[in-house]
C-alpha cells in the first residue's frame, strides 16, 4: 500500500477537509463536562470518541484531530474535583492519539495532535513555564507519530507564537489557528498582524477557529489574507468556525452570548449554510476547511458535497443523502416533493419556531480584566434576591 500523502502535499494539490466539534458534541452526549471542557472521555469512554471520529470520517473529513483540547497538565489540575487527579496530560493525549490513528487507518485520513491555550500563560508565569506545558503534549504527539500538529484556540498572539515555537521543534508540519474575529486578539493585535506573526513564527498553515460563525470568521480571514499578501508570505490558510450563527457576538465571540453554552441550539447552522461557507472559503483561497464547536458530521458532509468537483469524489455518507434535497423526490407528499431543489433550500429563511423570540441577543461584553468585577456584581445581585425570597417566605409562614 502506498504511503498516505502528507498535509502540505494535499494542500498544494487541493482541498483538505477538517473534522468538527468534539467538545460540544460529546458534552451533549453526556461524555464531557461543561465548564472544564477537558477530554477525559478519551480514557473514560473511548468508544464514544471513536464513534464520533468515524462519523466525521464517513462524512468526508480528511483529518482525525486527536481529542486533546485543554489536555495540558495545568488545565487538568484546575478542574477542582477528584477526577482531575486520575488523569494526566500524557495519559489523555496518548489515548486520544491511539483512537484517532485507529479510525484514520480505516480511510485515507491524517492524524493531527492539537494543543491550546493554557492557564499557565493567563497566570503570567512566563514563557518558559508555558512552553513546558506545550512540550509535554508535543512529546506525546511525536511518540505517537501524528502526521502534523495544530496549535488552536489561542486568544493572545504572544502565547500563540510560543506554541508555534514549541510545535516547530518537532519537525512536523504546524497549523496555527486563533479563536479571534475581525477585531483581532485580546491585546488589540489586528487579525492581519496575527496572521503575519503566526507565519513568521514558523506555522505552515495559519487561520482561525471557533468563537464565531462561518461568515463572521471569513470576514476575519479576508483581513488575514490581505496582510499575508502584503507581507509576501506564502502559507496555506485554514478556517474552522462554529456551527452556530453569531452575527450579534462581540469581540470574544459566542462565549459572551447569554445562550452560551446550554441554549445555542436555535443558532445551529443548516447544512445549506455550510454549502455556502465551503464555497466562499474556497473562493477566498482557503484550502483547509473544517469546523469547530457545533459542527456535526452532516455539516462536514455538506462541505464535502459542495466541493465534490474540486475533490473528485463524494463521502461515503452521501450514499444516504442526495445533495440539495433531491432524495425528497421519493416523498409521498407532493408539497414535500416540491422541495427537492437547490433553489428552494438556498432561498429558505429558517424560522426559529419560538414565538416572540428576539432576533439578536445582547452580549455580556466581558472585558479582559472586568470579568471578576462583573461576576462579583452578579453574585451580589443574586444573593440579594435570595435574601428577599427567604424574607418573603418567613413573612408568609
Amino acid at each position: 500500500m502506498a504511503p498516505k500523502k502528507g498535509l502540505l502535499q494535499r494542500l498544494d494539490e487541493g482541498v483538505v477537509i477538517g473534522d468538527g466539534g468534539f467538545v460540544f458534541a460529546l458534552e451533549k452526549r453526556g461524555f464531557v463536562k461543561a465548564g472544564p471542557w477537558t477530554p477525559e472521555a478519551t480514557v473514560e469512554h473511548p468508544e464514544a470518541v471513536r464513534q464520533l471520529h468515524r462519523e466525521f470520517l464517513r462524512c468526508g473529513a480528511d483529518v482525525m484531530q486527536a481529542f486533546t483540547f485543554y489536555a495540558s497538565d495545568d488545565k487538568l489540575s484546575n478542574r477542582g474535583n477528584e477526577s482531575s487527579k486520575k488523569y494526566t496530560c500524557r495519559g489523555i493525549n496518548d489515548a486520544a492519539c491511539r483512537i484517532a490513528r485507529e479510525v484514520a487507518n480505516e480511510g485515507d485520513a491524517l492524524v493531527a495532535g492539537g494543543l491550546s491555550q493554557t492557564p499557565t500563560y493567563l497566570s503570567g508565569i512566563g514563557k518558559e513555564a508555558t512552553q513546558a506545558e506545550f512540550k509535554k503534549q508535543v512529546d506525546v504527539f511525536v511518540e505517537n507519530k501524528v502526521d502534523f500538529l495544530i496549535a488552536e484556540y489561542f486568544e493572545h498572539l504572544e502565547e500563540m507564537e510560543w506554541a508555534i515555537e514549541s510545535c516547530c521543534k518537532s519537525g512536523l508540519p504546524v497549523v496555527a489557528t486563533m479563536c479571534i474575529g475581525p477585531e483581532g486578539d485580546l491585546h488589540n493585535n489586528s487579525a492581519g498582524e496575527c496572521a503575519v506573526r503566526m507565519a513568521k513564527a514558523g506555522a505552515h498553515v495559519v487561520g482561525l477557529n471557533c468563537h464565531f460563525d462561518p461568515f463572521v470568521l471569513l470576514e476575519a480571514m479576508k483581513k488575514m489574507k490581505v496582510a499575508l499578501d502584503e507581507a509576501k508570505l506564502k502559507v496555506h490558510m485554514i478556517s474552522q468556525p462554529l456551527g452556530f450563527m453569531t452575527p450579534d457576538a462581540s469581540k470574544q465571540g459566542f462565549i459572551d452570548l447569554p445562550e452560551f453554552p446550554f441554549a445555542l441550539e436555535p443558532r445551529i447552522c443548516t447544512r445549506f449554510d455550510m454549502h455556502r461557507y465551503a464555497r466562499e472559503a474556497y473562493e477566498l483561497g482557503i484550502r483547509y476547511i473544517g469546523g469547530c464547536c457545533g459542527f456535526e458530521s452532516y455539516h462536514i458532509r455538506a462541505i464535502a458535497e459542495e466541493l465534490e468537483k474540486e475533490r473528485g469524489s463524494l463521502p461515503l455518507s452521501s450514499e444516504k443523502h442526495e445533495t440539495w434535497g433531491k432524495g425528497l423526490k421519493m416523498h409521498t407528499k407532493p408539497w414535500v416533493r416540491a422541495r427537492a431543489s437547490r433553489q428552494y433550500w438556498e432561498q429558505l429563511k429558517p424560522s426559529s419556531g419560538r414565538p416572540y423570540c428576539a432576533t439578536m441577543s445582547k452580549p455580556d461584553n466581558w472585558g479582559i480584566t472586568a470579568g471578576h468585577e462583573l461576576l462579583k456584581q452578579k453574585t451580589q445581585e443574586t444573593s440579594e434576591v435570595e435574601i428577599q425570597t427567604l424574607q418573603a417566605l418567613k413573612t408568609k409562614k
